[in-house]
């Protein structure tokens, strides 16, 4: 990462990373998204505009390389100041759309007054389609670290919208306590996205919407790799409980699992762990940004 794109980070809250990907990462990126897609069809929920399967590192593991990519990493890490620990993986999927243009402003999760650039955690946010003025798209309001922190009209007026267009491959990062939103247009033109958060290594775990499996955080070879998955999330710790108490035997009964989870009980009471150790903190990612959460 270069000084002008730290600079440009700390005084926007985002920035856009060039040529982080060669054409042949993107296209195995897009065939791993449309495979997914394709023979995985049951995990993919509907919220609002988006189509969403926050459990790709079981239906795909290597998304596993789009999480860890060194590039992104190594520039995550460096805006972030320190190691970092898996929060989440979303892929999402958006439709052509005939009806009026829709904007769900939010902040994910609070500042974190702590940190140098006031951030807990950053997200990823990679596309895998071509993003132009006729297609939908993510928006921000730009917002330096040393700004007042505004409530939302007030953050709107002040700091304005960018949006983020670009061709298939382009690479952001961003605080995600930036006021963000997905914007949905009028289009003929579908959105692929692989969306991940990244938090910090000693800081409370995000959200409980991915299940990372046993391959990553208990049995992977690397040491770091495991540090970086280990953060489990109660959807994880639940999901450990049933595999050893024998009721996941196959992939479909595992996804089978996953669906239910998020049916039944992560809408219903998805909590993230509080700093103080207890399951009871509102969480952010995934599904609970409603219709037009990024």
């Amino acid at each position: 990462m270069t000084d002008e794109q730290r600079e440009f980070f700390r005084r926007h809250g985002y920035v856009v990373l060039s040529d982080a990907l060669g054409a042949d990462e993107v296209a195995l990126f897009a065939e791993l998204y449309d495979r997914d897609r394709r023979d995985h069809p049951a995990v993919w929920g509907q919220f609002g505009q988006q189509w969403v399967n926050c459990d790709a590192l079981i239906t795909s593991p290597r998304m596993d390389e789009v999480i860890r990519h060194p590039k992104v990493m190594a520039a995550a890490e460096a805006l972030m100041g320190g190691p970092l620990a898996f929060g989440e993986i979303c892929i999402r999927h958006m439709d052509p759309y005939s009806g009026e243009p829709q904007q769900g402003w939010h902040r994910d999760k609070p500042h974190w007054l702590g940190h140098a650039l006031r951030m807990d955690y950053i997200q990823l946010m990679l596309y895998l389609s071509d993003v132009d003025e006729s297609t939908h798209c993510f928006s921000l309001s730009p917002e330096g670290a040393d700004e007042p922190i505004l409530d939302k009209a007030m953050q709107l007026e002040r700091g304005g919208i960018s949006d983020l267009h670009g061709p298939a491959g382009t690479v952001a990062l961003f605080n995600v306590s930036v006021l963000h939103t997905a914007t949905v247009r009028r289009t003929t033109a579908e959105r692929r996205t692989i969306q991940v958060y990244y938090g910090h290594g000693d800081r409370p775990y995000l959200s409980n919407c991915t299940v990372v499996p046993e391959r990553l955080w208990r049995d992977h070879e690397d040491a770091a790799v495991r540090a970086f998955y280990g953060k489990l999330n109660r959807k994880t710790r639940r999901y450990v409980q049933a595999r050893d108490a024998g009721e996941l035997g196959d992939q479909d009964l595992v996804l089978r699992w996953c669906k239910r989870y998020d049916l039944e009980l992560k809408q219903a009471n998805n909590h993230a762990r509080s700093e103080s150790g207890d399951d009871d903190g509102p969480a952010a990612g995934g599904m609970e940004h409603g219709d037009m959460g990024e």
